[in-house]
């Protein structure tokens, strides 16, 4: 994961983990994410501090952290809060990832 910049902000499709440092859940929802990354082998969701970003949090009423935003066409099409297991975040790439699962 990568921190996400502003231009990727203002791009519109995104995927943005959104946590704060000392959450529990938020350390094991990283991890999940991780490992979602690693068997890709890359770069598919960004990542934002929550406690730096307090506007963001206002405008887009994210509600509590961990927080998978998922951002396509500058709308927010989902803010899943419970990230349950790896199998449960799939569900959520294939609906809004799915170039993830053609095979080249």
């Amino acid at each position: 994961m990568q921190e996400i910049t502003t231009k990727q902000l203002n791009d519109g499709d995104y995927l943005l983990y959104i946590y704060t440092p000392f959450c529990g859940t938020c350390a094991l929802a990283r991890t999940m994410l991780e490992k979602i990354e690693q068997v890709h082998k890359e770069t598919i969701f960004y990542e934002m501090n929550a406690s730096l970003y307090p506007e963001f949090m206002i405008e887009n009423q994210v509600e509590s952290v961990p927080c998978l935003l998922i951002m396509k066409d500058h709308q927010i099409k989902e803010k899943v809060y419970a990230f349950q297991s790896i199998p449960n975040i799939y569900g959520y790439l294939m609906e809004y990832k799915p170039e993830l699962f053609v095979k080249n």
